[in-house]
C-alpha cells in the first residue's frame, strides 16, 4: 500500500470598512476596493434587500450615479436583483437559483463581484449564492443592519435553511471586502435596530469584560439608539468576532466548539417554533438569559452577575420569555445542535464575565427548572413595567 499526503496552507484576509453615506460622490470606500483587484473592469452583480430598497427609495439611483462616477473601473452587468428581505430568502430558493441564473447570463467569472446589500438573511442567501457560483465569485458584503455589522455581515458563513433546519445547507468562504454603513441603520425600524444589541450583550458575556461594563453603564442610551454608543458598539462586537477568527484557531469549524454561538441552541429552536416571528436577535436575547440562569444555578455565574445580564437585555427593550419555549423539546434541541456542529455535543457557558468554559452534558431536569425561572422572571417583569408606565402616567 502506498499512502500520499497533501498539506498545504491558504491565507485569507479581507477588510472590514466602516463609513457613512457609501455611494456618495465623495465617499471613495467600494471604488477603493474594486481597484484593489488590479483589473481595468470589474464586473458586478448588485443584489439588495427588498427592505433596504423599501425604505432607500433612491438606492437605485445612486448606485447608477455611482456606477457612472467610476466607470470604467466599475460596469453592474444589471439592475439591482431584489431579495426578499427576512428568512424567508434563506427558506425559499427561488432567490439563490435567480441569483445563480444571473451569474450565467451575464457570464460572470472568479474575477466579477456580487454585490450584497442587506441584512444578515439576505447576506447569507446571496453569500451562499456566490460561494457555489464557479465554486466561488467574490463577494462583497454590505450590512444594513445592527445585527448584520455586529456578527453575521463580518463572518466568513453563507447558509440558507433546509429540511426545517436553520443553516442546514451552507459553505465557508470569506468576502472579498465588508462595507458597514451607518446611514442605513437609520433607515429601520427601531426593534431591527436593537436587535444586534443582543449579539453585544452576547460576546461582551463570554470575551470582554469592559465591554460587558461598557454595556451596562450605557445601556440606558442604548435602549434610545443613540448613535455614538450605537456605532461604537457595533465596531467592538465586529472587532471581538474578527479577533475570533483571527486567532481562534478554527475560523471553519472542524472542531466541536462554537463560542460565538452561545446561547444560540435555544436560539435556533425558537426561531424555528415561530417561524420567523422573532427575528435573530430576539431569540438570542432569550437564549443567553437562559443559559447564563443555568450557569448561574451550576455555580459558573455569580448571581450579581446575572442579575446585570438580565438587567442589560430587559433595558435595552428585549423580552426574555416567549411562549414558543413551552414547545420546545430541550433534548431534540440539543441534539438538533450537535449535529450542526458535528462530533460531541459541545456548549460555550460564561464562568465569570469575559471568560468561558466548554461542557458536553446538560442536566435537562435542571434546564426546565430554568425554563420555569425565566418565565417567573419574565412575568415579574412585565408587571414591574406596566406599573412602572401607570405611575409614569401619573394612575397610582
Amino acid at each position: 500500500m502506498k499512502i500520499l499526503n497533501a498539506r498545504f496552507h491558504v491565507e485569507f484576509s479581507y477588510p472590514v470598512f466602516f463609513t457613512r453615506d457609501v455611494f456618495a460622490p465623495e465617499n471613495t470606500v467600494l471604488a477603493k476596493i474594486l481597484r484593489s483587484a488590479g483589473n481595468e473592469v470589474n464586473r458586478v452583480l448588485v443584489a439588495v434587500d427588498s427592505s433596504v430598497f423599501t425604505s432607500s427609495p433612491d438606492l437605485a439611483e445612486k448606485l447608477a450615479a455611482y456606477e457612472k462616477r467610476n466607470a470604467p473601473l466599475m460596469e453592474f452587468v444589471d439592475v439591482p436583483f431584489i431579495v426578499r428581505g427576512g428568512e424567508i430568502c434563506k427558506n425559499d430558493p427561488r432567490e439563490v437559483s435567480a441569483i445563480l441564473s444571473l451569474t450565467e447570463k451575464h457570464h460572470l467569472c472568479r474575477h466579477s463581484f456580487i454585490l450584497a446589500i442587506g441584512g444578515g438573511a439576505v447576506l447569507d442567501a446571496v453569500g451562499f449564492a456566490a460561494a457555489i457560483a464557479h465554486r466561488g465569485i467574490r463577494l462583497i458584503r454590505m450590512p444594513t443592519t445592527t445585527l448584520s455589522q455586529c456578527d453575521a455581515g463580518v463572518g466568513v458563513k453563507n447558509s440558507v435553511n433546509a429540511y426545517g433546519k436553520k443553516n442546514y445547507i451552507g459553505t465557508f468562504a470569506p468576502p472579498y471586502a465588508v462595507v458597514c454603513d451607518f446611514s442605513f441603520l437609520q433607515t429601520l425600524p427601531i426593534r431591527d435596530r436593537r436587535a444586534g444589541l443582543a449579539e453585544a450583550v452576547k460576546i461582551s458575556l463570554i470575551k470582554d469584560a469592559d465591554f460587558f461594563s461598557f454595556l451596562y453603564e450605557t445601556r440606558e442610551r442604548l435602549a434610545v439608539l443613540t448613535p455614538a454608543d450605537l456605532e461604537r458598539t457595533i465596531i467592538r462586537c465586529a472587532e471581538l468576532h474578527l479577533m475570533h477568527i483571527n486567532k481562534g484557531g478554527d475560523p471553519f469549524e472542524r472542531g466541536t466548539g462554537r463560542p460565538l454561538d452561545f446561547g444560540h441552541w435555544s436560539a435556533h429552536a425558537v426561531e424555528e417554533i415561530t417561524e420567523g416571528q422573532l427575528n435573530h436577535g430576539e431569540a438570542v436575547a432569550i437564549g443567553i438569559t437562559l443559559d447564563s440562569i443555568y450557569a448561574c444555578r451550576m455555580g459558573w455565574l455569580a448571581v450579581s452577575h446575572l442579575e446585570k445580564v438580565i438587567t442589560i437585555l430587559r433595558d435595552l427593550g428585549f423580552s426574555l420569555y416567549h411562549e414558543a419555549l413551552e414547545k420546545m423539546d430541550i433534548a431534540r434541541a440539543l441534539a438538533a445542535f450537535r449535529e450542526h456542529l458535528g462530533g460531541e455535543l459541545t456548549l460555550t457557558m460564561p464562568h465569570g464575565i469575559g471568560k468561558t468554559q466548554e461542557i458536553h452534558t446538560i442536566d435537562i431536569s435542571l434546564m426546565k427548572e430554568c425554563l420555569l425561572e425565566l418565565k417567573e422572571r419574565s412575568g415579574l417583569y412585565e408587571r414591574e413595567s406596566y406599573l412602572g408606565s401607570k405611575i409614569g402616567r401619573g394612575n397610582p
